[in-house]
């Protein structure tokens, strides 16, 4: 389930945040969670033979080379070479900031054929338990969803709990580009759901897409669902702190730097997907426009301009949020600072009416919707604050407001 999105035992958030003495003092001790260790994933098997591949006798790129570079190397290609080097080496490729966007679907699909065989396998390996053999015909059902030809997907790993990244519209000529960052509990299998579908990162970004289309037939939008991240799992310690956000934030960046053209971005940041965001802020590239939060437990900063960004701050949260009951405030690591929507936080706070819960703002119809969506066309004169008198758009010019 995606962002908070139980019922939530707020008593544990308090719990964890009264014990954060102890929690640094288990940390300071040696503390630690013991994982097996294990060979490397298919994701970096990938990456280490690209490593040592070649392509007509040359050397490839190394995989973490700028995106400016990768995006020179691939265009000195010819199609049929960059084809092959995305039926070669699939997950390298698929996950590759500066490969063109077109070939990340290409070799995205062909990883995704080939991890959906591994699980077919798995469902009738009699070594794994009964369970274990039904989360695997799970994800041959997630995958055979994901190999639609009509879905575009921009990152896949299937190693863990699983990372993907979806893109609706056409990314290479969009005016336009929205980014969705959900929060806990995302993972391959709740990457998507049928019931409550808006409440899932693909059903958001599917909503947002829709929805910027009605707002502005005119202008052409790419939304990414971007579940590229390892969130945390349920309202546990990870959620209370900010180490997943961290990661996220530094891949979020990675993405946001490799997108082609030259498009303003806007960020629509979910629950923890906040706390990704906030910790981005300040290494964001500077087209990006603005970043809007919704449900946000905080960005672990005390002000809005605390962020270090250039982009606009917006923040709502519905009446009936669960999160407003969350401490807001930061203690020992744990807590992730200042409310967003409140007035000393400094953003500009828009309306949420028609959401309903955590996890009802991407549901269509709602004026939570419709304020993203003028976000994400830029038509930042007609969103609705949250209250009568419209200071969330105070000190906007009739340039940024058009």
């Amino acid at each position: 389930m995606t962002s908070f999105d139980t019922s939530p035992q707020l008593n544990v958030w308090r719990a964890l945040l009264a014990l954060a003495v102890v929690f640094v003092m288990l940390a300071t001790t040696g503390w630690t969670a013991l994982r097996n260790q294990r060979g490397p994933t298919a994701l970096e098997a990938s990456v280490t033979a690209w490593e040592h591949g070649r392509i007509d006798g040359r050397r490839l790129p190394d995989a973490q080379s700028a995106p400016a570079r990768l995006a020179r190397f691939f265009a000195s290609l010819s199609d049929w070479q960059r084809r092959s080097l995305a039926r070669r080496y699939p997950l390298a490729v698929g996950n590759m900031n500066g490969a063109p966007v077109e070939l990340r679907y290409l070799a995205n699909r062909a990883a995704l054929r080939k991890a959906r065989e591994v699980e077919r396998l798995r469902m009738h390996d009699t070594r794994l338990s009964p369970s274990g053999q039904r989360e695997a015909g799970r994800r041959v059902h997630r995958y055979d969803s994901l190999l639609d030809p009509d879905r575009r997907i921009l990152a896949f790993d299937p190693a863990g709990s699983g990372k993907v990244a979806e893109v609706f519209g056409n990314l290479d000529r969009a005016d336009r580009v929205s980014v969705v960052v959900p929060g806990v509990d995302t993972e391959l299998l709740t990457f998507q759901r049928t019931v409550r579908k808006y409440s899932a990162p693909a059903g958001m970004a599917e909503s947002l897409y829709a929805a910027e289309h009605t707002v502005s037939p005119d202008t052409r939008t790419a939304v990414i669902a971007w579940a590229d991240y390892t969130s945390p799992s349920g309202l546990g310690l990870e959620a209370a702190t900010a180490t997943r956000a961290a990661d996220g934030a530094f891949r979020l960046n990675a993405l946001l730097r490799a997108l082609p053209g030259r498009a303003p971005v806007s960020l629509f940041c979910h629950s923890y997907g906040s706390v990704v965001c906030g910790l981005a802020a300040d290494g964001l590239p500077g087209r990006v426009t603005d970043i809007a939060v919704a449900g946000s437990p905080g960005m672990r900063v005390e002000k809005a301009a605390h962020l270090n960004t250039s982009a606009r701050v917006w923040a709502m949260r519905d009446a009936d949020d669960w999160i407003q009951d969350v401490p807001y405030l930061e203690v020992g690591g744990l807590g992730h600072g200042a409310d967003p929507v409140s007035a000393a936080f400094g953003a500009r706070v828009l309306s949420a009416r028609g959401a309903q819960g955590h996890s009802g703002y991407f549901v269509p119809g709602t004026e939570s919707l419709r304020n993203f969506a003028e976000i994400g066309v830029g038509a930042y004169g007609t969103v609705a604050c949250a209250g009568e008198n419209g200071t969330c758009r105070a000190g906007l010019s009739e340039a940024a407001a058009a």
